[in-house]
């Protein structure tokens, strides 16, 4: 009898710490579910109702200098090809001196291209279709919007000597243009004829502008003596207040 009460004790010994192994197990143990455990992220601080937002100033955009016009305008007219006592020139012999005359001052340039260029390139032909030209008191037309006017006070204008006189094309600039007002410079190239009154001739063509005196540079010096072209229109700029 005491034996199967004893055998009775033990069962429900082992019983009851079974029991409580499994209970320890159960609180300790963590189940996986198959994500990752993440730190809470604390919430942004939010500003008081009353705080003013920060403005943030918006950045000027950088200001760009537009050069202001020098007010001076330099005209010419000038031709390439076969030239009396220089040879062939593939730049003008008054482009040349026109373009001197614009670093020194600053001036803008506008050149005086046909919008027929029927000229020959040989001097001989050249010079027989000036003379036609001449004649028949031509006014060959020019091509190209011209500069306005408004902008300059004084126009530096420039072309070769074609039989004493301006090339015709010039005269439809005059003609077509308003220079009253203006400060006009003349200038030629020549091989022996100097100025041949281009100040004169530029005076009656333009009335109600002040012309100034003018400048004459051989073409052989234009293409050949850049140096001494380039001391003559020095002087004559600063004799002239420039």
């Amino acid at each position: 009898m005491m034996k199967k009460v004893l055998s009775i004790f033990l069962i429900l010994l082992l019983l009851a710490l079974t029991g409580c192994g499994t209970a320890k197990n159960s609180a300790e143990s963590v189940p996986d579910t198959g994500k990752e455990q993440q730190t809470p992220v604390p919430e942004e601080t939010a500003a008081p109702a009353d705080a003013e937002p920060e403005t943030i100033e918006p950045e000027e955009p950088e200001s760009s200098e537009t050069e202001a016009s020098s007010g001076i305008l330099v005209l010419f007219f000038s031709r390439t090809g076969e030239q009396y006592s220089v040879g062939v020139i593939e730049k003008g012999n008054t482009a040349i001196v026109a373009e001197m005359i614009a670093d020194e001052t600053g001036a803008d340039l506008f050149e005086i291209l046909p919008a027929d260029d029927h000229y020959p390139m040989t001097y001989s032909a050249l010079t027989d279709v000036a003379k036609k030209e001449q004649n028949d008191r031509a006014r060959p037309a020019y091509q190209g919007e011209f500069p306005e006017l408004s902008a300059y006070d004084t126009v530096f204008i420039g072309a070769p000597v074609w039989w004493g006189d301006w090339p015709m094309i010039m005269y439809t600039v005059f003609e077509s243009n308003d220079f009253s007002g203006k400060t006009l410079i003349p200038f030629s190239t020549h091989e022996g004829s100097g100025l041949s009154g281009f100040d004169k001739k530029l005076r009656n063509a333009c009335p109600g502008s002040e012309v100034l005196k003018g400048l004459a540079i051989r073409g052989n010096d234009a293409q050949n003596n850049q140096d001494r072209a380039g001391e003559s229109v020095r002087g004559w700029l600063k004799e002239l207040g420039f």
